[in-house]
């Protein structure tokens, strides 16, 4: 059996693994990539210790279940939105309809991704049905936060209806990701931008 080659003493692949993520991270990593191209229920954990060039044991170490592996995966995602989120508010923080433009533009760029596979956790809603899953309260949590801060930017930028107005581009958003899984990138989710400023326009006007 050949032997790698050492350098003082070492092996030069050690030092490799030495900046290879950790397990942990690895797992992580691949889960997040095979839930989101390939849906949860399709991924076992099987194939998530396999892609991740490690052991169900592994995964099991890190990881309590499977379910706890998605709650942390949608934990990140809705750590990830809010700091983008927070970072372009904070740039127009005076100017509430700017943010809603900055929001809505950001939103028109991942939806004409041909990679982009719509909302993860609208995509985590519609297959984890059980109320009691770890991964449930992530996802009610996040839209239900979605929602108040849309209610709290009409109501700054002085609209008359600012609840009905915010739904509306609550469902604005969702729609448009997932009129991508069906008619594509060049579908009705392309004009996103130019319909939630018809809807401001026209609640403004209103007021």
């Amino acid at each position: 059996m050949t032997r790698s080659p050492r350098i003082n003493g070492r092996s030069p692949l050690r030092k490799r693994d030495a900046n290879r993520p950790s397990a942990r991270q690895r797992i992580f990593d691949t889960a997040s990539e095979l839930f989101y191209l390939k849906g949860i229920r399709a991924v076992g954990v099987e194939t998530i210790a396999a892609e991740a060039d490690t052991t169900k044991m592994s995964l099991y170490r890190n990881f309590p279940s499977k379910d706890e592996l998605v709650a942390e995966w949608l934990r990140e995602h809705d750590a990830n939105f809010w700091q983008t989120w927070d970072a372009m508010a904070n740039r127009h923080s005076k100017d509430p309809r700017r943010q809603i433009k900055a929001a809505f533009a950001l939103l028109a760029k991942h939806v004409a991704d041909p990679k982009a596979r719509g909302c993860p956790m609208a995509n985590a809603a519609v297959e984890l049905t059980e109320k009691d899953h770890p991964a449930r309260k992530v996802i009610e949590a996040h839209k239900a936060k979605l929602r108040a801060r849309l209610v709290q930017i009409c109501t700054q930028m002085g609209a008359r209806e600012p609840r009905l107005l915010a739904d509306q581009l609550f469902l604005l958003m969702e729609g448009a990701q997932v009129t991508t899984q069906t008619l594509g990138v060049r579908g009705p989710a392309r004009n996103v931008a130019r319909a939630a400023k018809m809807l401001i326009d026209a609640n403004l006007r209103a007021s």
